[in-house]
């Protein structure tokens, strides 16, 4: 089912504050989703849109192969990439499912991310390689072997990112 309506426009440099027309109300979701809904439906998806924020305030949505472990989700990505800069300063993110183009499939829905460190890293490399079989270990092996880290360090080059939805 699209939820259109619900979607953020593009380019917009709306915070997900903003979003919210009940800001004071706990349990808010857009087009009536509640949490358990919005977490089955973004665990379900292969493909999930991580919109991050610049210093700005400009949203900057991307991609990403997700799990879902229990009421969180996890995604992994390059520890130097944008995404990873934008939320060492503002971990305020948007999440909805997309197309590996980044099309958005549904509502956005406000959450927060918090970088993980590299024990539940390496926890979400083997959770991302056992969900997208050879595609999940080819992905995750060149991006290790590409690292500039001196040394077998588990998940070089990467870094997990956890996703709590808001309350």
């Amino acid at each position: 089912m699209r939820h259109d309506a619900c979607r953020l426009a593009g380019g917009s440099s709306l915070s997900p504050d903003a979003l919210r027309s009940d800001a004071g109300t706990p349990g808010w979701y857009p087009c009536g989703m509640d949490h358990s809904t919005s977490i089955d439906t973004l665990g379900h998806g292969k493909y999930l849109s991580l919109t991050t924020f610049r210093a700005d305030g400009t949203p900057v949505a991307t991609p990403v192969w997700l799990i879902r472990d229990g009421d969180v989700l996890r995604v992994l990505t390059q520890e130097n990439s944008g995404k990873v800069k934008r939320l060492r300063v503002n971990a305020t993110v948007l999440v909805a499912s997309c197309d590996m183009r980044g099309r958005i499939k549904g509502a956005q829905v406000p959450a927060s991310a918090t970088l993980q460190a590299v024990d539940e890293t390496a926890r979400t490399s083997t959770l991302i390689r056992k969900r997208y079989g050879l595609m999940g270990r080819m992905m995750t092996w060149m991006n290790e072997r590409g690292s500039r880290k001196a040394g077998p360090v588990v998940g070089a080059g990467h870094v997990g990112i956890t996703i709590r939805l808001a309350p």
